[in-house]
């Protein structure tokens, strides 16, 4: 898969989604539709992004039991997306069910991706509120193992983390990489953060980028920017 920037919508509705995309002549770039703005619109939100051009990367991060998650994801890769998301932390055989019904309806080349360790959590929370005796990046990679081998083609992980992932599981297996930052100084929520040439020097395959875009006051120029700035890394 190419090198690819995502913007991530992270909007409450529709109407605030659509007039951002049209304001900021943004039509058509790859965009991220994570759980708020799709439990508004639901299955008409990804309708209208791909008509308007947009490949689209469902974040939805499944996790239940696997039979649950196989009937979801069903319905899921009938949607036409490019990538949807599962969390890891659902085991080995959630993720091998996922595939499996992901396939049956996808279009050629989407990708099931599976979630590590989330860009808000560090070694702290892991230790204290989740008993996981690792590091935040020994944990990933080992996440990141067991997505591989039940069949999930990458993974969801910080910057820093990709290299590593990348050295246990494969160079063809893809790490999607949120976080991203034009500015290092604003991390809002997220602890694992960097920015875009970091996330190529570290072996990144696609990016996500939100509010250094969408909060920017020439969104377009910003998005512009991450791409240049991947283009020289």
């Amino acid at each position: 898969m190419k090198r690819s920037v995502y913007l991530a919508l992270d909007f409450p509705d529709w109407t605030e989604t659509d007039s951002f995309l049209h304001r900021n002549d943004l039509r058509g770039v790859p965009v991220k539709v994570g759980m708020e703005l799709f439990y508004k619109e639901g299955v008409h939100v990804i309708q209208r992004l791909k008509e308007d051009g947009h490949p689209v990367f469902l974040d939805l991060k499944l996790h239940d039991i696997p039979t649950t998650v196989a009937n979801a994801m069903h319905n899921l890769a009938n949607l036409g997306v490019n990538m949807v998301t599962v969390h890891t932390l659902g085991g080995s055989e959630m993720i091998r069910n996922a595939k499996a019904a992901f396939n049956q309806g996808a279009q050629p080349g989407a990708k099931l991706i599976a979630v590590t360790i989330l860009t808000s959590m560090d070694n702290q929370m892991l230790h204290l509120e989740l008993h996981m005796a690792g590091n935040v990046k020994e944990e990933a990679v080992h996440l990141a193992q067991v997505a591989k081998n039940s069949g999930a083609d990458g993974v969801v992980c910080a910057v820093n983390e990709a290299a590593a992932i990348k050295q246990a599981c494969s160079n063809d297996f893809l790490t999607v990489t949120p976080g991203i930052r034009l500015d290092r100084l604003h991390n809002n929520d997220q602890k694992r953060v960097a920015t875009p040439s970091e996330a190529i020097r570290n072996g990144a395959d696609i990016l996500v980028i939100g509010r250094s875009v969408t909060k920017a006051s020439d969104p377009k120029k910003a998005y512009e920017n991450v791409l240049e700035e991947m283009a020289n890394a």
